[in-house]
């Protein structure tokens, strides 16, 4: 067993609180020293009480999707013996009601690009098997509920 730990810092600043009106930022503080301003997204609360440039809560969950997919993605390939040089990946996530009316991220997106070395190329067969493995075997995916599907680019 592992921990994985984030820390998260916010502190009132001087805002009507009991009315709402008062600033979100915060930070997102991880063991290796990063710190991360954050803020939700504008689209859930409104400027000024946020602040678009902050990495909001819900594209926070579709990268660790997305990272946790590419490096099990890279680890499945390595160890098949194919040369993965790049890879990028614009991923999308869409926030739904559920059954519940509840907002929540229900679909994530990836789409990688990915530029693999001379001589053993993968077939596309072998691609998409590496994507369903990537999946299956994703930390992160084994972690949600929320649907997760891969249509690579190029």
């Amino acid at each position: 067993m592992s921990e994985h730990r984030a820390s998260v810092h916010w502190s009132f600043s001087g805002a009507d609180f009991r009315r709402g009106r008062y600033s979100r930022e915060h930070t997102w503080r991880f063991d290796g020293g990063v710190t991360v301003p954050a803020s939700p997204s504008p689209s859930v609360v409104p400027a000024p009480f946020s602040n678009p440039a902050g990495v909001d809560p819900e594209e926070a969950f579709v990268a660790a999707v997305a990272s946790c997919h590419m490096l099990t993605f890279l680890h499945l390939a390595s160890k098949r013996g194919f040369l993965v040089e790049r890879y990028a990946d614009d991923a999308v996530g869409v926030m739904t009601k559920n059954e519940r009316g509840k907002y929540w991220v229900s679909r994530v997106s990836l789409n990688p690009e990915i530029v693999y070395g001379a001589g053993a190329a993968p077939t596309s067969e072998q691609i998409a098997e590496l994507h369903h493995l990537a999946h299956e075997e994703c930390f992160i995916a084994n972690s949600i509920r929320t649907e997760v599907v891969v249509a690579e680019r190029g």
